[in-house]
């Protein structure tokens, strides 16, 4: 059996795809992972020896100029993201049987699945884009909806429209090209009434919460065997466990200073700094021996070895720390984050910031709370209900 596999996002939609692939190969199947051309990905699937082939222009050039003049317009992005997946998923179709997407809001994916006669799956890393009575959608480019309009069955109509709207001409376009008749409702039609959801039970409960018949599989971890760097290795041997405060792939969107705001909020509870660079570049004209600058390391070795994390709330990161059972303090900025440190605070295991822009008064309140003994115990009790398997559960659906 081959499978398709593609996403168009940040690591946090890479990595868990990767991790199916991996997951896909263990169980004799075949894998090709289509994803966007950026750098960090071609390292990950080289790492973990994934054929990648690249759709789309490279994430981290775009993300990382969304708050400055040059922001791309959503509606040309959201053609030219179409138009890459008819191109590359037609190309790479060829031979296998199933299709997964994820990421960024796949139109053109089932198109070219049904194309081929292919199984198509989507799969998601949360609830939120799905449509429910019980919470009211995202925001996305277009119209908005009226400030006073309550009802959820209208907003979640509304919020079609804007992705037909987005989407619609250049799916149904390339459709006509291929001999399809066009697509009426875009999102519903992306999403199917049985879309996979790739996140942890006990992080992410479905039950009930949505209108569609939802496969939860558990989250989608890729396993990583990597040493830490001696640097880093000598750093968290030479004192107590440091406080990591890493925003991802937050280019454009990492609280001004918190380098410096964190550093300042950890020493005063006697805590040393990692500070994990990401794509938000994170770093410190100047710092003592009590803090250490890291790029991408396998957290998966690190995270339990640390008196906390601080952190965007990003789904990847939220479930890392989780697994590994240390206390979190989630600095929510947009998206899904806020929901992710909603469910943090609700299992007792960290705390959230309120307010995208820390003082260094206010972050040491907020992490003292998560250092408490209460919060590390509760965090090291809920880890082992992070099942683990995820992965390998959706690859022998795929095989089923």
């Amino acid at each position: 059996m081959r499978v398709l596999l593609t996403a168009w996002g940040s690591r946090g939609d890479v990595e868990p795809l990767v991790a199916l692939a991996v997951a896909l190969r263990g169980l004799g199947a075949d894998a090709l992972v289509c994803v966007p051309p950026d750098e960090d990905f071609a390292v990950l699937g080289g790492r973990s020896g994934v054929p990648l082939a690249p759709l789309g222009p490279p994430v981290r050039s775009i993300v990382s100029r969304s708050k400055s003049a040059s922001r791309p317009d959503p509606f040309r992005l959201a053609s030219e993201l179409v138009a890459a997946r008819f191109e590359t998923l037609t190309a790479a179709a060829e031979g296998c049987d199933a299709l997964v997407a994820t990421g960024l809001m796949p139109a053109g994916a089932r198109d070219v699945a049904d194309r081929f006669g292919l199984r198509y799956v989507l799969a998601c890393y949360h609830l939120l884009g799905l449509p429910s009575r019980h919470y009211s959608p995202g925001a996305r480019p277009g119209t908005p909806s009226p400030q006073d309009e309550t009802d959820r069955r209208v907003l979640w109509e509304q919020d079609a429209q804007r992705v037909n709207a987005l989407y619609g001409p250049a799916v149904n376009s390339h459709r006509a090209t291929l001999g399809l008749p066009p697509v009426e409702n875009v999102r519903d039609y992306v999403l199917t009434d049985q879309p996979w959801l790739a996140a942890d039970p006990t992080l992410c409960p479905s039950a009930g919460l949505t209108e569609l018949d939802v496969v939860q599989t558990g989250a989608w971890f890729l396993p990583d065997d990597r040493a830490l760097p001696a640097e880093l290795e000598t750093f968290l041997d030479a004192g107590e466990p440091p406080v990591y405060v890493g925003f991802g792939s937050m280019s454009a969107h990492a609280p001004q200073d918190i380098a410096r705001t964190a550093v300042e909020a950890s020493r005063r509870h006697g805590r040393r700094v990692l500070l994990s660079r990401g794509w938000s570049e994170l770093d410190l004209a100047d710092y003592g021996d009590d803090c250490l600058v890291i790029g991408e390391v396998n957290q998966q070795a690190l995270f339990p070895r640390l008196a906390a994390v601080v952190h965007h709330g990003g789904a990847g990161t939220t479930t890392a720390a989780a697994r590994a059972g240390v206390p979190q303090v989630v600095v929510p900025l947009l998206g899904d984050q806020p929901y992710w440190a909603s469910r943090v605070v609700a299992l007792g295991i960290g705390t959230s910031y309120e307010s995208s822009t820390p003082t260094a008064d206010s972050l040491s309140e907020t992490l003292g709370e998560a250092l408490a003994p209460e919060i590390r115990s509760q965090a090291a009790d809920r880890a082992g209900a992070i099942k683990p398997d995820g992965a390998t559960v959706a690859a022998r659906l795929l095989l089923d």
